[in-house]
């Protein structure tokens, strides 16, 4: 009896004690490619419990602890296939991971990419992940873009008003509206600004890119092609998507600071990002917070008396009250360069499995930010010429001699952007089905300070705060999306969107837009603001085909209706073949539209410009509706239409080495133009055809065994054969004359104010706990012929090189100390004068002082013509057009990275 308690007695304790036996197990390996190289920062989750989850370190190695075996471990990372591991006991694991087609987690058709560009896919596609994005040390996602992808170019522009708050961007020099940005896969919405300053990217609106927060980000993919097929309007030079990251088990803290080399810019920032499972691993939330705060960097250029005194920009000024202003202000009181910033970014990205077969995905995002920007100086010796000092002492500070000494007035601008996707993906007998909701925003509001109202119901009485108003645009779009994969060589997919797009024009109050409104920025006349609306439904049918392992065939055809205007059909066909294990071809024809935005059929505004004959004037934005517009002949607006062909060849050497080459050629029919001054009065119009072509580059050479650390180095480039107009500039007819809509000045800025060729240069170098990177960017020519130049003369910016250096040291497992060094070497822009004919020529050899006595400005003739194109040396460093890179020189930034 007692022995037969005794045996129950064990029994019940060993099936106790068995569970806890096998509780606790840890298990350690190393995850490497196929070459047997370590593979550092992979995700390893155990399936089924994604709050069980470690990173590899630096040599690739692991160690996971389970309540019990067997269980299955899950390996994912960008760049590489996700792949599943059963673990049955304690063991020692070797796993190995192959490269994988990175663009598998955003279904842009066709591709197939591996890491950066890769030679195995129909289609050009660049894939830049978070570590490259921040190793360029810029401190906005668009900025640090331009220093990593070469056909990819932004700047932030002098002074322009709204331009301060998102600087254009473009690929392959097609402006900002022909690049659609994706958040995951789905449509971003653009910003609520129209460019309308002389600047690149004039006349146009885009997505405000710098909004998003880099520490959000887990990758970015770049499809340098055509997808109108795929993606409907707006996608003609390619895509921006933008993927977002995914991690529970590894949050971080960063905090960033910088300066410039002329102790201005201040720079502070801190995010966090973060993440965890929800739903016992059934899903999961990542989130990132992040604040930054910009100081103003200025860079004023030395004005020049005689040209204000004797030029055209001087308003016929006494050389005495010039001189005597400029002894005490050489710039004239002009602020310019780079504005101050405060940005408060928040974003979220999650999903959470509803069964085996279906999964709920959602993200969203609110960007604020406000900018503090300057108009021109507007000086005492101005307003003596014009009449207006009397009433202006009363309104503004004097100097310390107690008279009237100018003011500056200030623009400020609020900026917030929305964004938010709910989705559902399932699959449905064999069937992936995903549908989804987009709703998202942007609004931009004005105040302008330190100005008046100068009209005669005002002057004295006016006020010197103003609000102008502002704009918004938000759009909502609805997807459906089908795919199956009917067989070894063929898928397909199919589906639908529909999106409904408002933009709003706020009115400013009374005194920013009557008589003219504020000074320097009019506000927005009620009369001509209000909300406009379009709705469009759109279809594609896409079929891939593996002819053979080497072959691939796809197709992609799409058709859309817009409520207002009417139908539209494009298409998409590419192909890639295998030449051998190394060497492939590929190549894309499409056709592709951009609907003209809503911005550009109902703005109508006044602004300030430099007018003709010097000085500064009001002129009028006319929307392409208005009876004004018929009543010269503006015919309403239609979209434009596109041909885009791409052929490429890429190769994979070694594992570690790879190259891709392409040939593009983009041409498009009718493109919207926003016109020169006419009388008073801009429209937009289509214009005449455009054709843009040219060679994309890019090569890497990885993992190079240097001492005790790994070299990896990359060469980048874009270079232009030709961006330019295919039909004669077209007229208006106005009371008997012809006026051409573009003038030679905003044809440059179309076609040449992006550098004709662009390389990047890299090397990165890792050691122990010590990382550094070495990048080297060149800046090709850029051409302009500002207005007021004379017609015999263009400017051309000098190609130069900017070098970065970014130090990385990992102070300990959860601490990285980063300091980076962008324009080590302190180079600026340079432009020079150069002759478009006999007559330049003679302009540029011209060495005379004109006479004052004769009339003249006391200067030679080009130096006449540098006042007129820098506003008497306002802006000598990049003229008012602005130049191919930051006029800000060498910046400073040091960053602490605390991971948790």
């Amino acid at each position: 009896m007692k022995q037969n308690y005794f045996l129950k007695l064990c029994t019940i304790a060993f099936m106790f004690l068995l569970p806890l036996g096998l509780m606790a197990q840890t298990v350690k390996g190393k995850v490497t490619d196929s070459s047997g190289e370590g593979l550092p920062y992979m995700n390893i989750v155990e399936k089924g419990n994604t709050s069980n989850g470690i990173v590899s370190d630096d040599n690739g190695e692991f160690s996971i602890t389970f309540k019990s075996l067997p269980a299955s471990i899950v390996i994912s990372s960008m760049g590489f296939e996700t792949k599943t591991v059963k673990v049955k006991n304690n063991s020692y694991l070797t796993i190995v991971i192959n490269e994988d087609n990175a663009l598998d987690e955003i279904i842009l058709v066709g591709s197939r990419t591996a890491p950066r560009s890769d030679a195995d896919t129909a289609l050009p596609v660049d894939v830049v992940g978070v570590k490259q994005l921040l190793s360029t040390g810029q401190t906005t996602f668009d900025k640090a873009l331009a220093f990593k992808i070469p056909s990819f170019n932004t700047v932030q522009t002098p002074v322009n008003d709204a331009t301060s708050l998102l600087d254009p961007y473009e690929i392959r020099n097609m402006g900002p509206s022909r690049t659609l940005v994706l958040i995951n896969g789905k449509r971003k919405n653009v910003s609520a600004l129209l460019y309308t300053q002389d600047s690149p990217g004039r006349g146009e609106t885009g997505t405000d890119i710098s909004a998003i927060p880099i520490d959000a980000i887990k990758s970015i993919q770049v499809l340098r092609d055509g997808a109108s097929a795929q993606y409907g309007s707006d996608a003609i030079a390619g895509v921006i998507n933008i993927i977002l990251k995914d991690d529970v088990n590894r949050g971080s803290a960063t905090l960033r600071s910088g300066i410039t080399s002329e102790g201005d810019g201040e720079m502070f920032g801190i995010s966090i990002n973060n993440g965890s499972s929800i739903g016992d691993g059934k899903g999961f939330v990542n989130y990132t917070v992040d604040f930054s705060k910009v100081g103003l960097a200025n860079r004023p250029g030395t004005v020049s008396a005689k040209g204000e005194a004797f030029g055209g920009t001087g308003f016929g000024a006494d050389l005495s009250d010039v001189q005597e202003f400029l002894s005490r202000k050489p710039d004239a009181g002009n602020i310019n360069g780079s504005p101050e910033t405060v940005a408060t970014k928040f974003l979220i990205n999650g999903a959470y499995d509803l069964s085996e077969e279906s999964t709920l995905y959602f993200n969203a995002a609110y960007v604020f930010k406000k900018v503090n920007s300057y108009a021109n100086y507007r000086t005492p010796y101005w307003k003596v010429a014009t009449g207006d000092l009397a009433y202006l002492q009363d309104l503004f500070p004097s100097n310390e001699r107690g008279g009237f000494d100018g003011y500056v007035p200030t623009f400020e601008g609020v900026l917030n952007d929305f964004n938010a996707t709910l989705g559902i993906k399932r699959t449905v007998n064999e069937w992936n089905v995903d549908s989804s909701i987009t709703f998202g925003g942007n609004e931009q509001t004005y105040k302008v300070n330190n100005s008046h109202n100068a009209s005669e119901n005002y002057r004295a009485l006016s006020p010197t705060s103003f609000d102008p108003g502002g704009t918004a645009f938000n759009h909502i779009v609805g997807n459906l999306d089908v795919s199956r994969l009917l067989s070894d060589k063929v898928s397909i997919g199919m589906g639908a969107e529909f999106r409904n797009e408002n933009f709003e024009i706020i009115a400013g109050k009374l005194s920013s837009y009557e008589g003219g409104g504020s000074d320097s920025f009019s506000g927005n006349d009620p009369v001509n603001s209000g909300i406009f609306n379009r709705y469009n439904l759109g279809g594609y049918f896409s079929l891939d085909y593996d002819v053979s392992d080497d072959f691939l065939l796809s197709g992609t055809v799409r058709g859309e209706n817009y409520s207002d205007f009417g139908n539209t059909f494009v298409y998409k066909f590419s192909s890639r073949y295998k030449l051998s294990d190394k060497y492939t071809m590929r190549g894309s024809v499409s056709s592709g539209f951009r609907a003209p935005s809503l911005h550009q059929i109902y703005t109508e505004k006044s602004q300030y410009s430099f007018a003709d004959g010097g000085g500064i004037d009001v002129v009028g934005l006319v929307n392409n509706v208005s009876p004004k517009a018929r009543e010269l002949g503006i015919p309403k607006l239609t979209p434009e239409k596109s041909t885009n062909i791409t052929v490429g060849f890429g190769g994979k050497l070694t594992n570690n080495i790879n190259f891709t080459i392409d040939y593009y050629k983009i041409d498009v029919e009718d493109r919207v133009l926003y016109t020169n001054q006419i009388g008073k009065n801009q429209f937009f119009i289509n214009g005449f055809d455009t054709t843009t072509s040219g060679i994309d580059f890019v090569s890497g050479i990885s993992n190079i065994d240097i001492g005790s650390g790994k070299l990896d180095l990359n060469l980048s480039g874009n270079y232009t054969i030709e961006n330019k107009r295919t039909e004669d500039v077209p007229t208006i007819n106005v009371e008997g004359t012809d006026y051409p809509v573009l003038d030679r000045s905003n044809l440059a800025l179309m076609f040449s104010s992006r550098p004709k060729t662009k390389w990047i240069l890299g090397a990165s170098y890792e050691i122990n706990k010590l990382g550094l990177s070495l990048n080297n960017t060149y800046f090709g020519k850029t051409t302009f012929r500002q207005k007021f130049m004379n017609d015999g003369l263009r400017t051309e910016f000098t190609p130069k090189v900017i070098t970065d250096l970014a130090i990385n040291y990992k102070a300990s497992d959860k601490l990285t100390i980063a300091f980076n060094v962008n324009n080590l070497l302190n180079v600026l822009p340079e432009w020079a004068f150069k002759a478009d004919n006999a007559a330049g020529q003679a302009i540029i050899d011209d060495t005379s002082v004109i006479s004052i006595a004769n009339g003249g400005s006391g200067l030679t003739q080009l130096e006449n013509e540098s006042n007129a194109i820098t506003f008497n040396g306002r802006y000598s460093q990049m003229t008012y057009d602005g130049s191919h890179f930051s006029q800000l020189g060498t910046m400073f930034n040091l960053s602490l990275n605390y991971q948790f």
